[in-house]
């Protein structure tokens, strides 16, 4: 079993894709499983990361990373295990918010999840504890630094967003209006495929009612762009998709046929 699991994690590093521009100095990198989204941000010479993905991905973070000049430093998000993953293989300084330091350095978000994930359908909580377990989480990270309200960082002000975690954050770009939301929203359902624009399910969320005032706070900026840690982004009349998820009520984890009345 720990020989098929190997050549799974291999198959998956080797699907990633290769880092893809999507602003002014900053690419994302998109990997299995999960469609977890990594962003690498220019600064001078180097770039710095914004969220480490899936522990699957430490091999194409690094490669990337080597090729854009090397990592400076690593932002998380938040703490959960699919945003830390490749944290500890990638040998930078991480950074995240006071409130996530406990998540990042321990359980990566277990503290407050249900146990053993109930709430999920039987077949996703099986197959999420496994992930957790094998794919997303590459463990605990030391952080380096705490970033709060404000702060300037690679180039982009930090947002306070909570809700989805206890400490999650924001980078905001006023210049072009650029926002890298973390898990602000997702454009992924639970079986891995694309559906509108949603809140996460209230079991992986520590408040889901903070999560959409949140929602709001963000849709005040009036983004261009919104990337989120999973898959899709918003675009378009990112305002108005924001402030309809803030008033959509909580999906169900076993969501069916995708829809799309806030797609992009």
């Amino acid at each position: 079993m720990g020989g098929v699991i190997h050549r799974r994690r291999r198959l998956i590093e080797v699907r990633s894709r290769r880092p893809v521009p999507i602003a002014e100095g900053v690419w994302v990198l998109q990997g299995q499983p999960g469609r977890c989204n990594v962003y690498f941000i220019a600064e001078g010479s180097a770039v710095s990361l914004f969220d480490a993905g899936a522990r699957t991905m430490a091999g194409a973070i690094a490669r990337a990373g080597e090729q854009l000049g090397g990592i400076r430093r690593i932002i998380l998000g938040h703490g959960h295990t699919d945003h830390r993953g490749s944290a500890p293989a990638l040998g930078a300084p991480v950074y995240c918010h006071p409130e996530e330091v406990n998540d990042a350095q321990g359980s990566g978000g277990f503290r407050y999840w249900p146990k053993g994930l109930c709430g999920l359908p039987t077949p996703q909580r099986q197959i999420h504890r496994a992930l957790h377990r094998l794919a997303w989480d590459g463990g605990p990270v030391r952080i380096e630094e705490v970033l709060r309200e404000d702060d300037v960082v690679a180039g982009f002000r930090v947002i306070e967003i909570p809700g989805h975690s206890p400490g999650q954050i924001a980078l905001w770009r006023q210049a072009d209006r650029l926002a890298l939301v973390s898990d602000a929203f997702y454009t992924i359902d639970m079986w891995g495929r694309d559906c509108a624009a949603k809140l996460p399910e209230a079991v992986y969320n520590y408040d889901s009612e903070q999560a959409r005032k949140s929602l709001l706070k963000l849709a005040a900026l009036e983004p261009a762009a919104a990337w989120a840690g999973h898959a899709r982004p918003l675009i378009g009349d990112v305002r108005a998709c924001l402030e309809a998820l803030a008033a959509c009520p909580q999906p169900s984890p076993v969501a069916g046929t995708p829809e799309d009345e806030i797609r992009r």
